[in-house]
Order: structure tokens, then C-alpha cells, then sequence
């Protein structure tokens, strides 16, 4: 008999949506038992390559079976999705190259396309592209250079995103050396661009040699490989650490390190990574991931090395058998990944091992306890993939490969540290190996109830302790997540409890250092910050980074891309406005029996947005009613509570063109691109078709946004002069939670909500 899984009703809400097998009208049909049933039995059927019995494909069956249900391991969200279903795409991660050529471009782009459709991610570099205003010969004109071509694969992005099975996401990178580097480093400055994209400065060891010696480097253009110029080293990595100050971005990949590791020289150079930066790959290659969760390894305060090794054998076993069960989105990335067989075995629930093992995040013991875990981990999956190799053979590629002296190993790669996001929504853990980024936090859901999510191992030991309260509860929620400041906790409790902006940036370094020790790929991981954190703080982290042995690095400055409140004279003034309306009484019209409008179809990041602009008998605007999404829904909610103010303030008097000036503008955290324009939010979807009604010149409208626009930037200046960048906002876009940030994306605990999946 199988055993039942248990999941929470978060998680539960998270598998509804996105993850269970629905019919044609998007209604679940399978339930967590049958989910996890169908995901174990196909994947079990790989075995059957390699002359396993029927009885012995029903044993791994349950193997599997077990595997996943028990919350031990979770592979990556394209497989829980995917596995069984007609698409059968299992990959999350993917890189392509991108040539200099303008056919083999467009190329990339179509399978960029085509990995998106399926539910992957993709990663490019971009260093091979000449210069833009380098000399095209065949045509006698000039290069637009990398950053143009990174905004055809957004703008690509975009669309495909709107009807995917998960939203594209994608990790652009540029060698320190190219001519256009400082361009590049300056690209996502404007939030409204490259939105779909990651960007990550690709950092040799000649840089950091000069920036050491506080000497020029060389420019070099990868049409003919000579200098170009030279720059200084430390104004280039100045420029690094101000963009990154002001919003989190370009990260920074060691690439020389990364090549170190790299298990197949001889095939090819690695040149970039997946969306998040963890898994170094070759070009058209992609890999598997998949997490064990530690929090399910601890027993009586000790770690049970047992169950561990037993999950980590089992583990390798099933991301060894998706590479076969994978229908791959295109055939090289087939041909290439089964040639070198990568799999990326990580963790997540660190957090809460840690708490159970009574060790606190920042503290050298925390960091030796990872150390010695990912090294057991690391040593058992190479472990458990020889013994697949004497069963299967080797990956084809093992003769060309770095261990080719070495014992016949099954996998080029075995480890990597992912962010989880979803699924550690569905284990009932913490991500990755992240601190706890909340000890409760609220969770909004229809008609305004809140309910309070609470991190079950603090909840348990806090019962046990006796300082376990509904209302501390509430408090810790209401006052950010944290419990360092507070007096009811016990002293000994906020030093173990500690979440991510507990931790010093120094520890979130060292920790990423101690997992990356033995860790075959790259570890995912944000370096928090605070929100006065300076420019110093985050350049002494990156060359931490650099010193500690770490691939790259993320960081996030609290606030720094958060959407700031810009509000100009005229705002002002029609606030004063409406409170006069309120003062002298005024009450809103009633309605005609009979009124005449429109229906206008906007294209959103949230989807296609219906509007209805009714007039009255004088032909003016009279109200406004939005129709988007299932009934109910959060979005659906938020565009019905604009249209009922709106045509409020319509029926009040309030002129059109001032409840326009209010809307237009307004940016959410998903910016979309139309033929009309850049569409900001929901709100600002709404003002420009109210503005469409009134028949208005669109071009002159154009301008004045445009304009208007401009001044309001100006007007957002923020300390050292930096201008505020309102690229992600801190809530969530589906509920409207918290979106935490970590490994370069972003995840919403509440909803399942992630940008980069």
C-alpha cells in the first residue's frame, strides 16, 4: 500500500494551479497521490532501456513512488509538470548559442521559442557578437551590437510567455573583454527593458589580476580578436557594483573558474549558464535538476546519514533515467545532452535543518554543517552514478572527458545547488540553501481574509518552549518576519531563528562557499542586503566571492527595486481636488436605464484585458466595467475595484482626463509590449483605453506620455544620485504576497508565483 502524501493547503493550492493534470476546461483531474503516481511510473519506464523486467520497473515505480511522495526529493518543476503527459518536456535548464551570423541568430531564436513552448529556460552569451558600429562587410554597414539582439530574444520572450505552460525566462551574458561591455553593464537601468531577461558580467582572471594591481585590461572584438582599447579594471568593476547598488543587477559569473570545472574541455568551452546562474553548460545542452530536502534528514537533533545516502542513490537513479524519458524541443540539445548525461542534485530545507539541529545560519558551526553535507552528498551521487555506469556504461563523452583516468562514471556533472522556489513550496521547506526568508508572513485571499503562514519548525519548538501565541504570531507577520527584536521571544530562540536580513552579507558569502566546495556545477544564492547598505558593501562581497572559491554572485539591496511613489504638482492638486468633492456632499448619478459604449481588448502581462467605456446621454464617459481572468481571481478582483472607482468618480463630475492623468502611468512588476505601446499595468491598461474612447490624437498622446514620463524620472532621484529603479515591485503580481528574492529570481511563497519559472 502506498502511503498517502501530505501536503500543506499552500502547497496544495500550488499543485492545483500549475502542476496537476487538467481537462479541457483547465479543471484539476488527478489529485497529489495520482500526480505523484504518474510522474514515478514514467519515469520508472527508462529502466526498460537497459533489459529491466516488468517486476523490477514496478519496484523502482515505487521507489520513485516513495521518493517523491514522502517530500524527500523533488525533482524540477518541467518533469512534476510534464512527466506523463503528451509534452513530456523535462528540462528546466537549457543554453544556445548565439553566433555571428545573422541567419544562425534568428536560428536561436526560433528554438529559443521552442524551449520557452515546452517550459524551459534558456541561457545565452552574447561575447561572440561584434561590436555594435563595427564594419558589416557583406553589406557595407555598421553592427548594432549585442544589446539590440538581446531585445529581439525579449521581445520574442514576451510573446511566447503569454500562452506557455511556464513564463520564458532567460540569463544574458557578456564577457568583461567585449567592446561593449560598459553598455552592457548599464543595459537594465531602464526597468522598462530586457525585462525577461538576466544579465551577468562574464569575469576573467586577467580582469581580476588588473583590478588587483589597479592596471588597464584589453578590449578585444571577437570578429578578428584584436584590442580594441583598454580601460581601467576598477572603473569597469565601479561601474559593476553601482548598477548592482541600484538594482540587483549584472550579477557576475567567474567564467575562468567555471572552465575549470568543466568535465568536458575537449568538447566544448563553457560560455554561460541556466536563467539563474547554478548550471554551467555547453551550448545546445540542457540538464535536469532535482532537490533533497534536509529537513527530512534530521532526527533527535542529529542527521541521519542513512536515509540521506539511501535518497541520494535513489535520487541519481531518477534524473539519470529523465535524461531518457525526455522529449527534447529540439534535436541537437537531445544528441548533446545524452552524450555527457549532466544531472544537478541539490538541496533545499537547509534553513530548517539547521534550526532543528539547534545551529544557527550565521555561525561557523552552521557553515561546517553545510560543508560536510553537500561534501556526503557530493561523494555519495558520484558514488551511486559508477554504479550506474557498470549497469549502463559511461556518458559517451567519458573518454574525452577530465575522468578519463578515473573510475567509469555515469554523469558528466551530478550536483548543483538551485534556487527551488515552487517545489520547496510543495516540500513544506525552506529554498536552496537560503536562510529563511520569513519566520510567518501573510497570506492575502478573497474578500480580504488574511491568514497567517507560519514556518512549521518554528511553530513546533516554539509550543515547546512555551512562547508559542496566535498573537506573536500575528506580530512577527505584521512586523516583516522576523523575530530579533522581540522581547516575548527567548534570546537563545532569535539567534537560531534568524532570516535573511538577520545575516550579514559576509555569511550568506560563506555559506554559499562552503556548499560550493562540493558542489559539481554552481550555487544559486542571493546575497541580502539592506536597504542603506552602500556601494562598498556589495563590492567587499564580490571580491569575498572571488577570494572564497564561489562561480558567481547575486546580490539584492533592499528597496532597490521597489516602485517608488513619484508624486508631482498635479497630483496634489487633484487630491485637494477630491477632498473638496467630499466636503460639499456631492453624491454620484444614478444611472440610465439605457446606456451605449465599447468593448476594447488590451493585451496584458496577466492576459487580455476586456474594457467597457459606457457614455451617457451627452456622449461622455459615464462608467467603466473590466472583465479579465476566472471570477474571483486576484486579478479580476483588482481591475473590478479600478473600473468601480473610476466610474464613481465619473458619475461624481470628476472630468475623464483627470482620472486618466491619475491611472496613466502606473507601473506594476510585469511591463508588456503592444503595437500601441507599452502597457504598464492594469491601470495604466485601463487609462489609455479610456483615452482611445475619447478619440484623442494616439501620437500626440504618445509624446505627451512620453514627456510626462520623462519628467517624472527626473523627479525620482534617490541617494548618491542613482535613479530608482521600478523593475520588480516588492508584491507578488497573481496575490499580491511578498516576493522573495533569491539566485537572480523571484519567488512568492503565497501563490507559487515565480518570475523565473
Amino acid at each position: 500500500m502506498r502511503r498517502e502524501p501530505e501536503v500543506t493547503e499552500n502547497a496544495l493550492t500550488v499543485l492545483k494551479e500549475r502542476y496537476f493534470k487538467k481537462d479541457e476546461n483547465r479543471k484539476p483531474i488527478e489529485n497529489v497521490k495520482q500526480m505523484f503516481e504518474r510522474i514515478a511510473k514514467n519515469i520508472a519506464q527508462a529502466d526498460k532501456n537497459y533489459g529491466a523486467s516488468d517486476e523490477e520497473v514496478k519496484k523502482t515505480t515505487d521507489q520513485f513512488y516513495e521518493l517523491t511522495a514522502s517530500l524527500d526529493f523533488m525533482p524540477n518543476s518541467p518533469t512534476l509538470m510534464n512527466a506523463g503527459k503528451p509534452l513530456q518536456q523535462l528540462s528546466a535548464c537549457f543554453v544556445l548559442p548565439i553566433e555571428d551570423d545573422m541567419e544562425r541568430i534568428f536560428q536561436t531564436v526560433k528554438d529559443t521559442a521552442m524551449i520557452h513552448k515546452s517550459g524551459g529556460g534558456t541561457g545565452f552569451s552574447f561575447s561572440r557578437l561584434r561590436p555594435s558600429r563595427d564594419t558589416v562587410k557583406k553589406t557595407g554597414g555598421v553592427a548594432s551590437g549585442p544589446i539590440s539582439f538581446m531585445r529581439i530574444f525579449n521581445a520574442a520572450t514576451e510573446e511566447i510567455k503569454q500562452g506557455g505552460t511556464r513564463r520564458g525566462a532567460n540569463m544574458g551574458i557578456l564577457r568583461v573583454d567585449h567592446p561593449d561591455i560598459l553598455h552592457f553593464i548599464k543595459c537594465k537601468s531602464d526597468p522598462t527593458q530586457l525585462n525577461n531577461f538576466n544579465i551577468s558580467v562574464a569575469v576573467t582572471e586577467d580582469f581580476m589580476k588588473a583590478l588587483e594591481e589597479g592596471k588597464e585590461y584589453d578590449l578585444i572584438n571577437p570578429r578578428d580578436k584584436k584590442k580594441v582599447k583598454s580601460l581601467k579594471a576598477r572603473e569597469v568593476f565601479d561601474l559593476i557594483v553601482k548598477m548592482a547598488w541600484k538594482n540587483g543587477e549584472p550579477g557576475i559569473i567567474f567564467l575562468d573558474r567555471m572552465n575549470k570545472d568543466n568535465p568536458t574541455p575537449k568538447i566544448g568551452v563553457i560560455e554561460s549558464t541556466n536563467p539563474c546562474g547554478e548550471q554551467p553548460l555547453l551550448p545546445y545542452e540542457s540538464c535536469n535538476l532535482g532537490s533533497i530536502n534536509l529537513k527530512q534528514v534530521v532526527k533527535d537533533r542529529e542527521v541521519n546519514w542513512d536515509h540521506l545516502r539511501k535518497i541520494v542513490y535513489t535520487s541519481v537513479h531518477f534524473l539519470d533515467n529523465v535524461i531518457d524519458m525526455n522529449k527534447y524541443p529540439i534535436e541537437v540539445i537531445e544528441k548533446n545532452t545524452k552524450k555527457n548525461r549532466k544531472i544537478g542534485l541539490g538541496v533545499m530545507g537547509f534553513a530548517e535543518m539547521l534550526f532543528l539541529l539547534g545551529i544557527p545560519y550565521n555561525s561557523e558551526e552552521g557553515i561546517q554543517i553545510g560543508e560536510k553535507v553537500m561534501k556526503f552528498i557530493d561523494d555519495e551521487a558520484r558514488k551511486a552514478s559508477e554504479i550506474l555506469a557498470e549497469k549502463r556504461g559511461s556518458f559517451p563523452n567519458f573518454k574525452e572527458s577530465t575522468y578519463k583516468n578515473d573510475k567509469p562514471i555515469r554523469n558528466a556533472t551530478r550536483t548543483t545547488i538551485a534556487p527551488t522556489g515552487t517545489i520547496s513550496i510543495i516540500a513544506n521547506c525552506s529554498s536552496g540553501v537560503e536562510p529563511l526568508f520569513a519566520i510567518s508572513f501573510i497570506k492575502n485571499v478573497m474578500d480580504n481574509v488574511k491568514l497567517f503562514e507560519t514556518n512549521n519548525v518554528f511553530e513546533k519548538i516554539a509550543k515547546e518552549k512555551g512562547f508559542y501565541s496566535k498573537k506573536l504570531i500575528e506580530k512577527i507577520a505584521d512586523e516583516g518576519g522576523a523575530i530579533s527584536h522581540l522581547d516575548e521571544v527567548p534570546e537563545e530562540m532569535k539567534k537560531l531563528f534568524v532570516v535573511a536580513h538577520d545575516v550579514a552579507p559576509e555569511w550568506h558569502i560563506k555559506m554559499q562557499a562552503a556548499f560550493q566546495k562540493y558542489t559539481n556545477n554552481a550555487v544559486s544564492k542571493t546575497v541580502n542586503f539592506p536597504s542603506e547598505a552602500t556601494e562598498e558593501d556589495i563590492r567587499e562581497v564580490y571580491l569575498l566571492a572571488q577570494k572564497l572559491g564561489c562561480k558567481g554572485v547575486t546580490v539584492y539591496r533592499d528597496g532597490s527595486r521597489d516602485m517608488q511613489v513619484l508624486q508631482t504638482k498635479k497630483s496634489k492638486e487633484s487630491k485637494a481636488a477630491e477632498k473638496a468633492v467630499v466636503a460639499q456632499g456631492i453624491v454620484p448619478r444614478k444611472r440610465p436605464e439605457i446606456v451605449t459604449g465599447k468593448t476594447y481588448k488590451m493585451k496584458t502581462s496577466y492576459g487580455n484585458l476586456f474594457i467597457t467605456v459606457n457614455n451617457d446621454e451627452k456622449g461622455k464617459p459615464f462608467e467603466v466595467f473590466t472583465n479579465i481572468g476566472k471570477a474571483g481571481g486576484f486579478f479580476a478582483a483588482k481591475t473590478e475595484a479600478i473600473s468601480r472607482m473610476i466610474s464613481l468618480a465619473l458619475r461624481c463630475g470628476i472630468k475623464p482626463e483627470e482620472v486618466i492623468s491619475q491611472l496613466k502611468g502606473i507601473r506594476g512588476p510585469m511591463p508588456t509590449w503592444t503595437k500601441e505601446g507599452t502597457i504598464l499595468s492594469l491601470a495604466d491598461a485601463i487609462a489609455k483605453t479610456m483615452e482611445k474612447h475619447l478619440k484623442k490624437d494616439e501620437q500626440k498622446l504618445d509624446l505627451e506620455y512620453e514627456q510626462n514620463r520623462k519628467e517624472k524620472t527626473a523627479k525620482a532621484k534617490v541617494d548618491n544620485g542613482s535613479l530608482a529603479d521600478a523593475g520588480i515591485a516588492p508584491e507578488c503580481p497573481e496575490c499580491g504576497g511578498i516576493l522573495e528574492h533569491e539566485g537572480g529570481c523571484v519567488i512568492c511563497r503565497g501563490c507559487g508565483y515565480s518570475k523565473c519559472s
